[in-house]
């Protein structure tokens, strides 16, 4: 009898290794899986978001952004074109202010900046403002 217990105790110990071996490679199996869900999940939504940001713009030619100038770190001033009309807006960390609304364009939005921008933005806040800048340089 004690070979047939040992016979019978050798088979169950196949099967239980043989048993575990497949549970084993289903487990690998179904996480694989799921890895390739959540990763094609992840590659769907961006395509998604890529496909719809495109759709929000509507005419994107409305608005440009004509010349920035940093002030600082962190500071900056931009002349942007809205409508044929151009605004200075000073833009920090904490918030976006208009500093002014031209009349008349300063700069044409295509045209290349060149030093009589400055000039020009002088002259024009000089007219405007009265006290600017244009009459301290006795211009």
């Amino acid at each position: 009898m004690d070979g047939d217990e040992q016979a019978a105790a050798a088979a169950a110990a196949e099967t239980a290794t043989t048993g575990s071996a497949p549970d084993t490679l289903m487990t690998m199996l179904s996480l694989g899986l799921g890895l390739l869900a959540v990763i094609a999940v992840i590659f769907g939504c961006a395509w998604l978001v890529r496909r719809m940001s495109g759709m929000t713009g509507g005419n994107t030619r409305a608005m440009k952004v004509v010349s920035v100038m940093p002030m600082g770190t962190r500071e900056r001033i931009a002349l942007i074109d809205v409508g044929g009309k151009q605004i200075l807006i000073g833009v920090t960390p904490q918030a976006i202010r208009t500093l002014h609304v031209f009349d008349e364009p300063v700069v044409a939005p295509g045209e290349p900046v060149s030093g009589d921008f400055a000039r020009k933005l002088q002259g024009m806040i000089g007219k405007s403002w009265g006290s600017g800048s244009a009459n301290r340089d006795g211009s």
